[in-house]
């Protein structure tokens, strides 16, 4: 029962006017209406009845909440929601001793403040009805239809007689998968846990901790992706003061000083926006939005010692898209912008529907001095500018979006991929889902949700189809693969990012393209050492349950399995050229008559390259192809060339250099590869791993130079091969 959430005997310290402020939620600011006494409101419910044709009066402050946000809206089922609450709650009290119906009226009306659309506030008054009374879902659905019915039954908690300790983590969990289909049961969740937090104080010190830990783990987190921040903000400061009463007392007192201060720096800069924006002729508001006590408290520890600007940041709102870059241009001409602090999220919205533009301002060290004079003792001035649809999404994120399953009109079908294209089901959504199906007990689910939402930033990665992934802040290409293919990810190799080759550990960074190598072998298996670069759930918990099935499994892949010891291939050597004074295989006349020629092992010519020779000791000339760095060193010395060109002998020596990722069999596949296409081995290198990369050389004669580019194909088509070349050597120092 949500029953337990009750009203502090204690209230939480009185905090002067001004800085109050600073700690309310984010909300749309309109003029401000007498609080409500929701005990008087409760008790009123209990002893009066309304008429059928009228609204209740305990509802009131929801109609006049919900009819600022939509005026056409039809009101009927608001009634028949609270009378139906009303009755099945009665003589049910909280354990502060208030009427019951005063907790889902407090919710609703958070929901109706931030502009939820009638049926969630329908839903919302019914919340705990399913939970705490007699009343069914399917009474709820014959009453109010399945849209309210699936919300309810979303936030409806199970029962700790039927699920023991699981009963909160599978609670979560049920709650979460039903936000997949419908994403305003996370909201009525949200709004619920605001007000059971408002009313904690009843409650033992250690049960408000416990309840205050989930709410800082898993809630807001939430919250934030949702781009719920009027509830994630006062949620911060709710459990900021429970968990850390010390430092909640002492940012308190840090606002009140500012608060008491005779001059407030954030005003005088304000005024001065206003006149640069009239003066420019742009229409905008200028607001100065207060730091709640969170937000001061992280300001404070990461400055030190806090000024007056620091209290708050300037917010300016215009009309249209257009006029924040108009606004933007302003003040960074009229003022002295701090580039730093630029940041676009306009052009790129943040993962939870968030836009702004953020930038800042240096106070000039006078007030009449020019706009590009030294900062006054440091002091900056963070502003944000946005349109007033954007605020309104700011503030309130998913619930903004009134309902979102509405028929579109435009009759738009969701993209192909998969993704829906409302931001309801954003990304984060999507992988939470799939990897809690995967979660094999309560208890992982529990810690791993915990682990998953404290990483609070999002990141875009495209890949090369022009599809994208989202992925958390700190991702790599292990993460991108699982995220991409789920288990099949077992068989990546590597990965290209932004068209360069790059380990499976790579972290990515928001923008990046990543193409994923995939092998083809059914076979394929994650290495233990993916774990060190899994940073998602899905990555971790498929690697993890591949591991727990193959005991044996999993060799790191810095030890390229599938070597063999066969007699005529020596595996770590030094790469062999064959033995010089006479050429290898293929036919190449010379202009000095009896010399003897030799191909060069530094770049190791075959036909048809263009070649080049050199005189050497003994009256040798050695051949190299033109474009091979040694050519450009002995020129420069002033070593005479001496013309050479092929001959009719069409057999050649040639060293291949292949790039690889390390995996079982890999050595047997390319010595095998290298035979059919007809190539001989005459010696090779392996050289030892790096980053899961492995380099090998070899020196393979053949019956025919024609037959190289087809040996090359080969080679390449080797699963975990990613490049074949031949071998070009650096040119040696001067």
């Amino acid at each position: 029962m949500s029953a337990e959430a009750t009203n502090p005997p204690t209230p939480v310290p009185v905090v002067p006017a001004a800085a109050t402020a600073a700690a309310a939620p984010a909300t749309v600011r309109r003029k401000s209406r007498p609080r409500i006494d929701l005990r008087r409101l409760g008790r009123a419910a209990l002893l009066g009845s309304a008429a059928r044709d009228r609204l209740p009066d305990a509802i009131g402050h929801v109609v006049e909440a919900h009819r600022a946000h939509h005026p056409d809206a039809d009101l009927e089922p608001l009634r028949r929601a609270y009378v139906l609450a009303e009755s099945s709650h009665r003589g049910q009290t909280r354990k502060s001793g208030e009427p019951y119906i005063t907790h889902p009226l407090a919710v609703t009306l958070i929901l109706a403040e931030l502009g939820a659309e009638t049926t969630t506030l329908t839903a919302s008054l019914l919340h705990d009805t399913v939970e705490d009374t007699e009343v069914t879902l399917d009474q709820v659905r014959e009453q109010f239809g399945e849209e309210v019915r699936y919300l309810v039954d979303g936030v409806t908690k199970l029962e700790k007689v039927d699920y023991g300790a699981a009963a909160e983590p599978e609670t979560f969990r049920k709650m979460l998968v039903a936000t997949g289909s419908d994403v305003r049961v996370m909201s009525i969740k949200l709004a619920d846990r605001l007000h059971n937090m408002r009313t904690l104080g009843v409650m033992r010190p250690e049960k408000q901790a416990r309840i205050a830990g989930v709410t800082r783990d898993v809630l807001i987190p939430l919250a934030e992706r949702l781009g719920v921040q009027a509830l994630k903000t006062e949620l911060e400061d709710l459990v900021f003061a429970i968990l850390h009463p010390e430092e909640y007392e002492h940012t308190r007192e840090l606002i009140a000083e500012n608060a008491a201060r005779a001059e407030d720096p954030l005003a005088v800069v304000a005024e001065e926006m206003r006149a640069v924006l009239r003066e420019a002729g742009l229409s905008a508001e200028v607001l100065i939005r207060p730091r709640h006590f969170v937000s001061v408290h992280r300001v404070a520890r990461k400055r030190g010692r806090l000024r007056g600007t620091d209290f708050g940041r300037l917010l300016v709102l215009v009309a249209e898209d257009a006029d924040c870059y108009g606004v933007l241009g302003e003040l960074h001409t009229c003022m002295t912008p701090v580039v730093s602090e630029f940041k676009d999220f306009i052009a790129v919205p943040k993962f939870n529907l968030y836009q702004s533009l953020h930038t800042a301002v240096a106070l000039p060290r006078t007030r009449n001095g020019s706009p590009g004079g030294t900062p006054a003792d440091g002091q900056i001035v963070e502003v944000l500018i946005r349109t007033h649809q954007m605020h309104k999404v700011a503030e309130a994120g998913v619930i903004a979006l009134g309902n979102p399953y509405a028929a579109d009109a435009s009759g738009a079908d969701d993209p192909a991929d998969g993704e829906r294209a409302d931001p309801t089901r954003p990304g984060w959504l999507s992988r939470l889902l799939e990897w809690q199906q995967a979660a094999p007990d309560p208890d992982t689910f529990w810690s791993t949700l915990r682990e998953d939402l404290a990483q609070d930033r999002e990141i875009t990665v495209f890949r090369p189809d022009g599809g994208t992934l989202g992925l958390p802040e700190g991702a790599t290409c292990v993460d991108a693969a699982y995220g991409q293919y789920g288990e099949d990810a077992h068989a990546c190799l590597g990965a290209r990012v932004n068209g360069r080759l790059a380990t499976l550990s790579t972290v990515l960074k928001d923008g990046d393209t990543v193409e994923l190598l995939m092998g083809q072998d059914p076979a394929s298996e994650p290495s233990r050492e993916w774990l060190e670069h899994a940073h998602t759930p899905a990555a971790r918990i498929a690697i993890q349950r591949w591991l727990a099935t193959h005991p044996g499994g999993g060799a790191p892949a810095e030890q390229p399995a599938g070597y063999r010891a066969d007699a005529d291939f020596p595996e770590r050597r030094a790469a062999a050229v064959g033995p010089g004074g006479r050429t290898q295989g293929a036919d190449v006349r010379t202009d000095r008559p009896g010399a003897a020629v030799r191909l060069a092992g530094c770049c190791t010519p075959v036909p048809p390259d263009e070649i080049t020779g050199f005189p050497v000791r003994g009256g040798v000339v050695t051949v190299h192809r033109l474009e091979c760095a040694a050519v450009a060193h002995m020129k420069s010395r002033g070593r005479a060339e001496i013309g050479v060109h092929w001959g009719d002998t069409t057999a050649c020596r040639v060293t291949l250099v292949a790039e690889s990722f390390g995996r079982r069999g890999l050595l047997a596949d390319l010595t095998e590869a290298i035979a059919l296409a007809g190539g001989d081995i005459v010696s090779a290198t392996v050289e030892p791993p790096s980053e899961q990369r492995v380099r090998h050389t070899y020196t393979l004669q053949l019956p025919d130079a024609a037959d190289l580019p087809a040996l090359m194909r080969a080679m390449r088509d080797v699963p975990g091969v990613y490049d074949v070349s031949r071998a070009r050597h650096q040119a040696p120092s001067p």
